[in-house]
């Protein structure tokens, strides 16, 4: 299979708001199995999906991850629930949603830091859309965390659910999940959200998206 792959040709599209390599044939065309073509996000990982082609949109349809800035001053221009500051004493999670299909088999990925410590979860979540992956990501990591004092700052690399969650867009689907999450990110006394983007080599959101993969992975061996 690794031959194969390397023998295919590769263009560049967007997944989720996000650029990715897509494989196609010698004339540039989507290369099809099952109905379901190739992507990867980086052409060196070892992990890889398939999506419906339909899925899939121009690259300049993209979404560019927001650029930390620098500070002038002391205040901040920014709307509540996003930030980029990490305050003192902070847990920084990082969330991540996969689906093979979209729909098709799910899994979530979950990479909780407090100070030194760490812990993982990967969670496989039945048929979902990447979407309701990403939503229920960050669902369940608001759901295991026991302190509400202290601030929390959660990245992810969804540009839909940081907008659904942060900038009272509308939702068209999701609409109960949305707002299971926004009654449970009213008992934090300071929680926050930070974009990043996806598979950039940011180590700590590529191990949340392996947690994500693996859980499916695990589910369909």
């Amino acid at each position: 299979m690794n031959d194969q792959h390397q023998a295919n040709s590769w263009k560049r599209m967007s997944f989720k708001g996000n650029k990715v390599w897509v494989a196609t044939d010698a004339n540039g065309n989507l290369l099809l199995e099952k109905k379901r073509v190739l992507i990867k996000y980086n052409l060196k990982q070892d992990y890889e999906y398939r999506v419906k082609p339909e899925s899939l949109n121009p690259e300049d349809q993209a979404v560019p991850a927001r650029k930390k800035p620098e500070k002038k001053s002391g205040k901040s221009s920014k709307k509540p629930g996003i930030k980029t500051s990490l305050p003192d004493n902070c847990i920084k999670i990082y969330t991540d949603g996969a689906s093979s299909g979209n729909p098709g088999p799910s899994g979530i990925g979950i990479l909780f830091i407090y100070e030194e410590n760490k812990k993982k979860i990967s969670k496989y979540i039945g048929m979902a859309t990447n979407n309701i992956a990403e939503l229920t990501a960050i669902k369940v990591a608001l759901e295991e965390l026991k302190r509400v004092d202290l601030p929390v700052r959660i990245f992810s690399d969804s540009s839909y659910s940081i907008g659904l969650l942060t900038k009272n867009w509308k939702p068209k689907k999701n609409q109960k999940l949305v707002v299971e999450i926004k009654a449970l990110m009213g008992k934090f006394s300071d929680l926050a959200f930070i974009k990043v983007k996806g598979h950039s080599g940011i180590k700590e959101n590529e191990v949340a998206d392996f947690l994500a993969t693996s859980a499916i992975k695990k589910d369909l061996l």
